[in-house]
């Protein structure tokens, strides 16, 4: 038996890693399908259950005829297959979709699946009643296996590589594998593939248990407790009742949301797994204490700004309309910051009591700060942020002093040599791709306004941010088919980074 369940590991270990997510992913379909079926939905049942058998079938067929072959590639193909993930295997994500659904067109059904694998919840069915709920059930288990795959893909294939917010701490240039690590993982590229879901997959799994359960408890219909579980930890920000307007759970949910949403800011959070060595403790690290002072420091200047501007207006029920105000507040900074989207329920009580208007750059700058590095959230994130706060600290005190020499404080040991020039040089990429893409979409026929908010939302994978952010939403099945492309690689781009992009391209992965 023992003998037998390490040959099947091996064979495992031997498939390419595009194969086994297509093969996860087509054994998922079940799960709606179940739910259909219990639902009396036949037809949508049987849409999951027939695309998920079809899925099982080509898996093992390409399984088979590849069960000899022993792959070449190291990280950069696991990078690699992480692209054909996130742009290929939504092809597959939407047959059921489209299948289900049959009032859309194929192309809707695979941006909301890119959209979903990529944790941005751009909401292409912007009504909820539209969809049945093992559809709903079907786009937050995309979004939230779209998470995991980040959860894992960050300490396996991004770390080594020093990309993905590593390259500001490692030692080793953006996109080479480091030394001493290659050398060790070189023998088996897999090992540390498997280590790290065996390590992460029951801390991610645990953890939506736990947030389905508390929402259950808090008064949440089973179906939206699940989803809002699963898009929480994935960020995604995917809701089958159009967000917490929708919810059933009032402040209590949000209160629960709102506290595992801290697992975005910082990978200290669940793992220390990349934590280099002295700084595995929580309260020094510096992106978790830069999202603290930003969740806590931006509601409180709003505040104080809400509180200025309606004093005059109320004399008795100011005091409970202010703390409204800065929970709200509370709540859609940390939702946005960590790429979620979800918007507190007593943000929009806010906005009207302080005769405020439409804070659409608030919203976009808090998602193009971002979460964490490894995590879920997208963004340019806080590590990055952080490495030029101490770079332009450092160029202010060469005015004052020329001739000084930086000491190494407790922060910026953390941020290597040029750690802060690769920062810039990632911002600067992430400046070009956003003018980039927002040319192309208005060349195909967007205005300013709309191509920027889609533009942003796209790169920092916050999908609301295209309802939230301008005074009147954006119809995502409005735009063209040229458009949904350009939006669906922004996707993508915004997923894996610009420098991932560009360490594809190394001949060293097309050599071999």
């Amino acid at each position: 038996m023992r003998h037998s369940k390490q040959q099947n590991l091996s064979t495992l270990r031997r498939l390419p890693l595009f194969l086994l997510i297509w093969g996860v992913t087509a054994l998922s379909m079940w799960i709606p399908a179940l739910l259909a079926l219990n639902q009396d939905n036949h037809p949508v049942s049987r849409s999951f259950f027939y695309s998920g058998i079809l899925g099982i079938i080509i898996v093992t067929m390409i399984a088979i005829s590849m069960q000899n072959r022993v792959p070449r590639y190291g990280t950069l193909g696991q990078l690699l297959a992480l692209l054909a993930t996130f742009a290929f295997l939504p092809v597959f994500l939407a047959v059921p979709l489209h299948d289900a659904l049959q009032t859309t067109s194929f192309l809707n059904a695979y941006f909301d699946m890119v959209s979903a694998i990529t944790t941005t919840g751009a909401d292409m069915f912007p009504d909820p009643d539209r969809l049945p709920s093992a559809v709903h059930l079907w786009r937050a288990m995309v979004g939230w296996m779209g998470g995991l795959l980040m959860w894992i893909a960050a300490s396996a294939i991004l770390a080594p590589l020093s990309l993905g917010g590593f390259e500001v701490t490692t030692r080793g240039e953006p996109g080479r594998a480091v030394a001493g690590l290659a050398q060790i993982e070189r023998a088996d590229p897999r090992g540390r593939l498997l280590r790290v879901v065996r390590t992460l997959a029951p801390i991610y799994v645990a953890l939506t248990t736990v947030v389905w359960v508390l929402l259950l408890i808090a008064g949440e219909q089973a179906l939206t407790a699940i989803c809002h579980a699963m898009s929480v930890l994935a960020t995604s920000g995917i809701s089958p009742v159009g967000g917490m307007n929708g919810s059933t759970a009032g402040i209590t949910g949000e209160v629960i949301l709102f506290l595992f949403m801290f697992f975005a800011l910082s990978r200290l959070t669940f793992s220390s797994d990349t934590a280099t060595s002295g700084y595995s403790r929580l309260d020094k690290d510096p992106e978790f204490r830069i999202g603290l002072m930003i969740v806590v420091g931006v509601p409180i200047l709003l505040f104080l700004r809400h509180w200025l501007a309606a004093y005059e207006i109320s004399t008795s029920e100011n005091l409970w309309l202010g703390l409204r105000s800065l929970w709200g507040g509370m709540f859609t900074v940390m939702s946005f910051l960590t790429t979620t989207g979800f918007e507190s329920n007593d943000w929009e009580e806010a906005r009207k009591w302080s005769g405020l208007g439409t804070p659409g750059l608030i919203l976009m700058g808090l998602a193009m700060i971002g979460g964490g590095v490894a995590t879920t959230a997208g963004g340019v994130k806080l590590l990055r942020v952080f490495a030029l706060y101490l770079n332009g600290l450092r160029e202010m005190e060469r005015l004052v002093h020329p001739s000084s020499v930086s000491g190494e404080g407790g922060g910026n040991r953390r941020i290597q040599k040029d750690g802060a020039f690769i920062a810039w040089v990632f911002f600067m990429m992430f400046a070009l791709s956003l003018a980039v893409i927002c040319l192309a979409l208005s060349a195909l026929g967007s205005g300013f306004d709309e191509a920027l908010i889609l533009g942003i939302s796209a790169l920092t994978t916050t999908g609301p941010l295209i309802q939230l952010a301008s005074e009147v939403p954006i119809r995502l099945t409005d735009l063209g088919p040229a458009a949904k492309g350009v939006m669906c690689a922004a996707m993508v781009i915004g997923r894996l980074e610009t420098l991932a992009i560009i360490a594809l391209i190394t001949p060293n992965l097309w050599r071999n």
